[in-house]
């Protein structure tokens, strides 16, 4: 277990290492720059000294690889460096943007499960065929909605025709049930695809015709069995989805001008401050990293069979590989 544990570690570092390499990189050699962006308009009024120290003190002017290297070093002291357009260290624009990202993402993935969870329960308990293959294709259709879209029927139905929730000067709550909404309904359609198919592969399994045999209810069956079965993909799913809501919020807040993670990475890739970009990068690794990290170590608890394995043996295997 131990050595299980200091192997996803490291391979976690190597992750954050490549994803930082691969965002520099990429940004290196894009066209356009920053400094240029903010400090070189004529209503700043700077001189061409004053723009000069500018660009010696961001190290713009550096070779590629003494820049990468000065940025490796600063990243691993946890140093981020400074936002080139507003002049505070990136740290303290994370700390700004970070809480309202989550407060949107935490409820927006609860949402989440919830409306997976509960497409499978109307899936198992429908007594018509047709009108279980009209639930499991519902998810297909949130799939291909697009959250911008998603988000503007929202503000069109609920905030202007029916004024339920105000867009002007919303208390707190009101301001966060659209998002999450919006959020919530794209990532809700792959864990109740994944959901769906685990608990019909579940189904058909020789064990759920000898339970039934017994005379179990649906309930019984679902809850007692075939459910823990499909959990384990879904976790996997789960996990996977989550880490994705970065991505997500990106249109998100800029819907519905909300600060956040994903604004301060829009505004940041507008004015090429790559301090910021590079920042947001390692952030939305690291969440991937950790949340996937979690999900692994979380199957041996519902897998008994992977408490066995990890007991008999002292080579290091994935908890997925195992459960597959």
């Amino acid at each position: 277990m131990v050595r299980y544990l200091i192997g996803r570690v490291l391979q976690a570092l190597l992750v954050l290492w490549i994803a930082y390499t691969a965002t520099f990189l990429l940004l290196s050699v894009l066209p356009g720059d920053g400094i240029m962006i903010k400090f070189e308009s004529p209503e700043m009024g700077l001189s061409a000294d004053e723009i000069a120290a500018i660009r010696a003190y961001y190290r713009v002017d550096d070779p590629t690889v003494l820049q990468y290297l000065n940025a490796l070093v600063g990243l691993v002291q946890g140093d981020l460096g400074y936002s080139i357009q507003n002049a505070v260290p990136v740290r303290e624009r994370l700390a700004t943007a970070i809480p309202s990202t989550l407060g949107v993402a935490v409820p927006a993935f609860a949402l989440a499960a919830l409306l997976a969870a509960g497409f499978a329960l109307l899936a198992g308990f429908a007594r018509f065929a047709w009108l279980r293959r009209t639930i499991q294709s519902i998810p297909s259709v949130l799939t291909s909605l697009p959250a911008f879209w998603v988000g503007l029927l929202l503000i069109q139905v609920f905030s202007f025709q029916l004024g339920w929730v105000p867009m002007i000067n919303p208390d707190p709550v009101q301001a966060l049930i659209l998002p999450v909404i919006t959020l919530a309904i794209p990532i809700s359609a792959p864990l109740a695809q994944i959901l769906l198919r685990s608990l019909e592969q579940a189904q058909g399994r020789p064990f759920v015709q000898v339970v039934q045999a017994k005379g179990a209810s649906r309930w019984w069956i679902l809850s007692r069995h075939t459910a823990k079965n499909a959990l384990l993909p879904t976790l996997t799913m789960a996990g996977l989805v989550f880490a994705e809501i970065l991505a997500g919020s990106v249109v998100t807040e800029t819907v519905f001008g909300r600060p956040g993670i994903g604004r301060l990475m829009s505004d940041a890739v507008a004015s090429q401050d790559l301090p910021v970009i590079q920042a947001v990068v390692i952030i939305a690794a690291a969440l991937f990293v950790g949340v996937n990290l979690l999900v692994d170590l979380l199957y041996p608890i519902l897998d008994p069979r992977l408490r066995r394995q990890w007991a008999s043996t002292e080579t290091p295997t994935t908890a997925k590989e195992v459960a597959a």
